[in-house]
């Protein structure tokens, strides 16, 4: 299944080159609202919130109410998911929040969050750079990887959103063997982001047993929705 991204950041929606760099903006919301509305899940994520400065709450909101949305960044809070999901989103993308600054998986809080919510509304983010998970909207990282992660979270979630941070925005490619083995790892779903650029890939990554999150490549058009 191919799931589109909305990434936001000072109230327009943006693509950026593993994280960072700034490539794309858009100021057209209801193009993009109508473009997505065929597809049973939307990805949509406040990078002002996941990089702490600021939020776009009131426009996640708007869109929860038009697109079937799994919604991320700078959740931290049981409160904080709590109010994303009444305001309309069907899941919510928790990150940072499952670590400890010590580097351990936050498994008190994920059971914490689960009964509080439902396991079935959680999406466990697990985003990597060169292979170590990164956290606080990528700026950092702790001394984990997905493989360490993954087991102690599987009780407490519905699905694993699998970001490969390296090639975020680069439309360079997935790694599909990562894909494979992550797939290993979990029954859970599994979605995987980074770089996917065609529907061949798409297609590659579904008859694995994951779902592929795209942005750049239907920003620029090199992949049609």
């Amino acid at each position: 299944m191919l799931i589109p991204s909305i990434d936001l950041l000072s109230g327009r929606i943006v693509q950026l080159v593993q994280g960072e760099k700034l490539r794309l903006a858009f100021d057209d919301f209801e193009y993009w609202i109508e473009k997505f509305s065929k597809f049973p899940l939307v990805q949509l994520i406040d990078l002002d919130a996941a990089m702490r400065q600021g939020n776009n709450s009131v426009l996640v909101a708007q869109i929860a109410k038009r697109l079937p949305v799994q919604v991320g960044g700078g959740i931290h809070s049981i409160e904080r998911a709590r109010q994303v999901l009444d305001a309309g989103a069907k899941r919510v993308i928790i990150g940072s929040a499952l670590f400890s600054a010590e580097g351990s998986v936050n498994t008190v809080f994920a059971a914490e969050l689960a009964a509080s919510v439902g396991a079935e509304q959680v999406v466990a983010g697990i985003d990597t750079k060169k292979g170590r998970i990164a956290v606080k909207g990528w700026k950092a990282q702790i001394e984990l990887t997905p493989d360490d992660a993954i087991p102690q979270l599987a009780p407490h979630t519905a699905a694993f959103l699998y970001t490969h941070v390296d090639g975020e925005g680069m439309m360079q490619g997935f790694p599909v063997e990562t894909a494979a083995r992550l797939r290993i790892l979990t029954q859970k779903q599994l979605i995987v982001a980074g770089g996917i650029r065609s529907q061949e890939e798409v297609n590659a990554l579904d008859a694995l047993g994951a779902d592929a999150v795209v942005g750049m490549a239907v920003y620029t058009n090199l992949l049609a929705v």
